[in-house]
Formats: C-alpha cells, sequence, structure tokens
C-alpha cells in the first residue's frame, strides 16, 4: 500500500461525521410554503379523527372485540410512526440549511423502523385474527381472548423494536468518513449505505435481507391469505358473509398502501428508487394516518358510536 493511500484512509478514519444536511423536499421557497400548509391543515383534520377512534374504543363498552382492540393500538402506533418525521419536516420548511445531528439520525432511523415494523406486524396479527373468525367461528371466543389479543400486540411491539435495534446497529457501524447530504427530509440506513466509504457489501446485503426480502415475504403472505378468507366466506350465510367481506377489503387496502411503498423503497437493494421522496412523503406522513380512517370508513358501528361521542362533548 502507497504512503498516500495510507494516509488518506487514517484521515477518513479520524474524521466524525456530527450532522447531515437534509436538501428536503424541494429547494423552491413558494413550493416549501404549499407543502408546509397542505400537511399542516391535512394534520389538523386528520390526527383529531385518529384521537377520537382511541377515545371511542376505549370509552365505549360495545368495542370490545379483539377487532377494535387492534384497532384501537394500530391507531396509537400510527400517531406515533408520524410523530418521527413529519415535525422536523414541517420546521425545516422555514429553514434555510436544514440539518440534523448524527444522534438525531440515529433516533430516527430507529424509531421507524421500530414503529414501522411494529405496525406490520399488528397487521399480520388482525389477519390472524380475521382467519379464526372466518374459519373457526365456534372457537372464536377461546382462541382470541383479551390475554391472547395482549400477547400478540406484545409480540409486534417486541419484534419491531428487534427490528430497529439491528438496523441501528448496522447504521452506528458504518464508516462514515466525509460527505454528510441526504437527498432526502429525513435520514434512513439506505441513505447512510450511500455516503459510507469503503466496501458496504455486507451491510447492503444483511439490510436487504432484513428489510426488502421480508417485508415482500409478508407482503405476498398477507395477501394469499386474504384471498383464501375471500373465498373461504363463499360458504357462509349471506349476512356474515357481506361483515366479513368489508372487514377483509378494509384490511386489504390497509395492506397496500401501508406494504406498498415500504416494498417499493427496500425491495430493490443496491441501487437507488426513482421517486423516492415522492413515495417516502406518502410512506411516513400521509398513509400511517389515513390506515385508520380506513377501517372506521367501512364500519357503521364505530362511526356511529365517534358521532354519538362528539355530540356529548
Amino acid at each position: 500500500m502507497q504512503a498516500g493511500d495510507l494516509q488518506s484512509r487514517n484521515e477518513a478514519q479520524n474524521y466524525t461525521v456530527t450532522e447531515f444536511v437534509l436538501l428536503g423536499l424541494s429547494p423552491n421557497h413558494e413550493v416549501q410554503m404549499t407543502l408546509f400548509f397542505f400537511f399542516l391543515i391535512f394534520y389538523m383534520v386528520i390526527l383529531p379523527g385518529n384521537v377520537l377512534i382511541i377515545l371511542t374504543v376505549w370509552r365505549d363498552s360495545q368495542l370490545r372485540s379483539p377487532m377494535y382492540f387492534f384497532l384501537a393500538n394500530l391507531t396509537f402506533l400510527d400517531i406515533c410512526y408520524c410523530s418521527v418525521t413529519p415535525p422536523k419536516m414541517l420546521a425545516d420548511f422555514f429553514s434555510h440549511r436544514k440539518t440534523i445531528s448524527y444522534n438525531a439520525c440515529m433516533a430516527q432511523i430507529f424509531f421507524l423502523h421500530f414503529l414501522g415494523a411494529a405496525e406490520a406486524f399488528l397487521l399480520i396479527a388482525m389477519a390472524y385474527d380475521c382467519y379464526i373468525a372466518v374459519c373457526k367461528p365456534l372457537h372464536y371466543t377461546r382462541l382470541m381472548n383479551r390475554g391472547v389479543c395482549c400477547v400478540l400486540v406484545g409480540a409486534s411491539w417486541g419484534r419491531g423494536f428487534l427490528h430497529g435495534i439491528i438496523l441501528l446497529a448496522f447504521s452506528i457501524h458504518l464508516p462514515l468518513c466525509g460527505p454528510n447530504i441526504l437527498n432526502n427530509f429525513f435520514c434512513d440506513i439506505h441513505q447512510l449505505v450511500n455516503l459510507a466509504c469503503g466496501n458496504t457489501y455486507t451491510v447492503e446485503l444483511l439490510m436487504f435481507l432484513n428489510n426488502g426480502a421480508i417485508i415482500v415475504v409478508c407482503f405476498v403472505l398477507l395477501l394469499m391469505s386474504y384471498t383464501a378468507l375471500l373465498l373461504k366466506l363463499q360458504t357462509q350465510s349471506s349476512k356474515a358473509k357481506n361483515k366479513v367481506a368489508s372487514t377483509c377489503i378494509s384490511h386489504i387496502i390497509v395492506v397496500f398502501v401501508m406494504w406498498g411503498p415500504a416494498v417499493y423503497i427496500y425491495s430493490l437493494p443496491f441501487q437507488a428508487v426513482p421517486r423516492e421522496k415522492v413515495v417516502a412523503v406518502f410512506h411516513t406522513v400521509v398513509f400511517p394516518l389515513t390506515n385508520p380512517m380506513i377501517y372506521t370508513w367501512r364500519n357503521q358501528e364505530i362511526k356511529g358510536l365517534m358521532w354519538k361521542l362528539v355530540s356529548k362533548a
């Protein structure tokens, strides 16, 4: 090895990235202000609706079934998930130079993947609940009691936490030794990989296996399970068929809304994703808060109870 190469490597190892520069969604000030007011109005309308769903399920004794228990937990996870990147994104619309510290970047990566994975596993638990309701209706009360539901929710949070810790470990050990500009409005591990110096093939492969491969497999399995449930409904009575079919369709819509952007972003290893910013906005800002609304939109019972709760206020 030549002396010059060795000196350059030593200088790179001694350099520590303390902050990252975010390019944001657009360099145009007018576009930034338009986006700010759009997202602000969106949050002012949708966020109270999500809080109302949680309050309705928590206070009303008619909503004690596992489906509503999972819905309340999903809504809470969505609210937490949408508290990771949007607040800083909204504040950055007024900043000339958008930066984020190294520690804050690591925190974003951890909580994004922790809460996102927890929500994904919770959707799998909701699919299991749907399966028991359709295929084993006589044993539903025994198989899906409150204790089992709590275990499924706890397992979703635990698996999400493990997923977040693994990706955080990958991120912390990336050799960052110079470039610190991220062409996005938040931090994510695949963006940091592009800034890393040295050979990152192993990290990219592990990241793909831990993210992309798992996401695609779960996405396909969920779609297959709901398709099988819809086919199974052909043997049910009309009343039961309509009610369960409505629930399954809501689940399928949420699966596409939740998993579609994730599959697009994380299932293409070792290459940049076209229009990643646009997809990331919907994945981290818009879609999570609309998931609970999709469930309640087709459910007359919870809509009536929500309206009743608002009327009493």
